[in-house]
């Protein structure tokens, strides 16, 4: 029987009197690589910062290793990576000062969080400013620090949240291959974005938000069953309602003309 590595059951949240997630539910399997897609406001942020324990006032049921989180224990956050879209640096640090702080908040003895550390960040092409202050840092830098950050302690479980904001092009292809990899040993695997393609290739299952309900959820062929429209992110605007792409277009560029 495969393993369930997370649970969500009924799950509804609200801001102000503002229904955010809408009895929300889903099981995600051991070795998942989950694409977790919607219009801005479904509420993907929410979901994952529920999970992750960064809010709370919820309603609904949410299991993270066969844990019910709501009791309040964060051990199961060690077993967790996460890359948030947007992430604030200690820029008065090095990157080895980051990497070595963040690998004890995790447990990992100073050592290995170093050797880990500089290695990984050699593979990803930034081993030459490994001490340097992450203020001098580039945004696809940047991302490369948070990225190794959140694999340093080997987790089980990972969030990401836009990953591949700032990445050149071999970035992406490297990043893309290590979660194939990751999923292929056995790491689940949350992956939020609005770059459909990205999104199409590299899911094994993907779950489509809208207005705080999951509007679609299966394999990417499952989801182009019954449809006539081919790519995600057609099929993405046809669940969501949204044609407008090209009329808005059209009138966008004949603004840009005008003389």
């Amino acid at each position: 029987m495969e393993e369930i590595i997370l649970s969500i059951n009924n799950l509804k949240k609200s801001y102000g009197g503002k229904s955010v997630l809408n009895d929300v539910s889903f099981q995600v399997k051991r070795g998942e690589i989950i694409g977790y897609i919607g219009p801005n406001g479904a509420g993907k942020s929410t979901t994952v910062k529920l999970m992750l324990g960064i809010e709370d006032d919820y309603s609904g049921e949410i299991n993270i290793f066969n844990h019910d989180i709501s009791d309040g224990k964060i051990d199961y956050k060690r077993k967790i990576g996460y890359v948030p879209e947007i992430a604030e640096l200690y820029d008065n640090l090095t990157g080895s000062e980051y990497l070595t702080f963040i690998g004890e908040l995790y447990g990992l003895d100073f050592d290995l969080a170093n050797s880990k550390a500089k290695q990984l960040m050699e593979l990803f092409g930034i081993g030459e400013v490994y001490h340097s202050r992450i203020a001098s840092y580039s945004k696809g830098m940047r991302q490369k620090l948070l990225i190794i950050s959140s694999l340093l302690h080997d987790p089980d479980l990972l969030f990401f949240d836009e990953p591949i904001n700032g990445l050149d092009a071999n970035s992406v292809m490297i990043f893309k291959e290590i979660m194939t990899q990751l999923a292929a040993q056995g790491k689940t695997i949350f992956y939020s974005s609005h770059i459909m393609d990205v999104v199409e290739k590299i899911s094994s299952r993907i779950i489509l938000l809208h207005d705080g309900r999951i509007a679609a959820d299966g394999t990417f062929e499952e989801l182009k069953q019954d449809r006539t429209e081919g790519s995600l992110e057609q099929i993405f605007n046809q669940l969501t309602g949204f044609s407008e792409h090209k009329d808005l277009a059209s009138r966008f560029v004949s603004v840009v003309r005008e003389m």
